[in-house]
């Protein structure tokens, strides 16, 4: 049976809507894992530390999808909340073919500005080659790797978590295959990894196309659009910590890398894309949970149903709560045979990797917090406060402690710089919370 926005959300409810989009989030950020798998193993050290330094540019044009799909869904949600069907899905369609011109312009752009950029981000002689070539085919796909991020979080608000699920195992599954086949089998090395997870990116973006294109049962369609350029803007506003958090986390990889590479070398620099790319699968779940759970707060928040916020508030802090812990507690079990499963040819940086991988697990304890609360104010249509936490938490706080720690503590204080930014992003997060209790009725 569909669960429908508009019911009230039990536990068991509650979990059986947003499973899907947790379990997305988690394939999505799996098949992004397995290029890095497939490329330290069966490529090399350097062609996986080449990837893993032009990753943050790919990842922050691809978040002006997160931006307009987080940010857009919390309006078009609300709007269905308020009984406006009609003018929802103009604006939905107007939102989706922004992003398709958008993606079109990024990647001529991209195209041609490739080469000096991974230059800038720190590429030596070794490894600039690599980084374009992998960033160069990535590129070609970027408009269908915005329209994926997009339908991620639409396909939830037209009550189609289902359905969002199926195509990212559907691009997950292709990417994973791809990557055996012409990394393994046909040996096409990096350029073969770059080319997999084009192919899926499109299937992740098309499909959904497709969907809303032809007739159903939802309750979103792509019709003739309108242009409501406030809407556009509003949603880009709301939007924006989502875009922030990308992009930071992409500045904050990049000087990451920088500080690794004058501390351990390329060695460093693979260690770091290790427990980054773990990091990803591990953190998915909060992000899952969060982008599941928005629709939901944003169609309460427009129907004004006080109760209900209150409820799902209280239900999410304590999933939170929980999954950090066990997150932290898996991850410094599982820690060793992570670590060997991507560096185990080399020993030197495995220990490296198992060793900082440890200290950084600490971070899961808090960032969950965190990032519900940015995602809990872009549903309630408060991008300031969102933006506020996520530029504080993956930027400010981030470029603070990565600057100041490794001088007492060396490359241990690389590792700990996460787990003491996400301590403080908490903090202020809890701040937020109260401040805005009042306004919004959730406590």
């Amino acid at each position: 049976m569909r669960i429908q926005l508009s019911e009230h959300f039990t536990y068991p409810k509650l979990l059986r809507f947003v499973f899907p989009s947790i379990i997305m989030m988690i394939f999505t950020s799996i098949y992004g894992v397995v290029d890095g798998l497939f490329v330290s193993n069966f490529v090399g050290k350097t062609p996986f530390a080449a990837l893993n330094l032009i990753m943050p540019l790919l990842m922050i044009l691809g978040a002006l999808g997160f931006m307009i799909g987080t940010g857009g869904s919390a309006i078009v949600s609300k709007t269905l909340g308020e009984g406006k069907k009609e003018k929802a899905n103009e604006y939905f369609s107007m939102l989706v073919y922004v992003t398709i011109v958008g993606g079109l312009i990024l990647t001529v752009v991209g195209l041609i500005w490739i080469r000096p950029i991974a230059i800038a981000m720190g590429a030596d002689d070794a490894m600039v080659e690599d980084c374009v070539l992998y960033g160069r085919i990535l590129l070609v796909s970027l408009t269908a790797f915005m329209l994926q991020n997009v339908f991620q979080s639409f396909l939830i608000t037209a009550e189609r978590p289902r359905l969002g699920l199926a195509v990212t195992v559907a691009a997950g599954v292709t990417n994973i295959f791809l990557d055996f086949l012409f990394i393994v089998v046909f040996h096409w090395g990096l350029a073969g990894a770059a080319i997999a997870t084009a192919i899926s990116q499109a299937v992740g973006g098309v499909i959904p196309m497709i969907y809303f294109f032809s007739k159903n049962s939802s309750l979103l369609h792509l019709t003739r659009a309108k242009w409501h350029g406030r809407i556009l803007i509003k949603a880009c506003t709301n939007g924006s910590s989502e875009l922030m958090t990308n992009i930071s986390m992409s500045i904050v990889n990049i000087l990451y890398n920088f500080q690794l590479m004058n501390l351990a070398g390329e060695d460093g620099i693979a260690a770091y894309g290790v427990i980054m790319y773990v990091n990803f699968i591990f953190v998915s779940i909060f992000i899952g949970y969060s982008i599941g759970c928005a629709p939901i707060v944003g169609y309460h928040y427009g129907a004004a149903n006080h109760a209900e916020l209150k409820s799902l508030f209280r239900k999410s802090l304590t999933f939170i709560g929980l999954t950090g812990f066990l997150l932290t507690v898996l991850a410094l079990s599982l820690s060793p045979w992570l670590s060997k499963l991507f560096v185990g040819y080399d020993p030197v940086l495995y220990e490296m990797t198992n060793h900082g991988f440890r200290l950084y697990a600490l971070s899961f304890l808090a960032s969950g917090f965190s990032i519900f609360g940015s995602a809990f104010f872009t549903a309630l249509s408060n991008g300031a406060v969102s933006a506020a936490i996520s530029f504080l938490r993956t930027l400010v706080f981030q470029i603070v402690v990565v600057m100041i720690l490794p001088i007492f503590l060396g490359i241990d204080g690389i590792w700990l710089a996460i787990v003491v930014a996400e301590a403080m992003a908490l903090i202020v997060t809890i701040v937020f919370f109260v401040i805005k209790k009042e306004k919004y009725h959730y406590l």
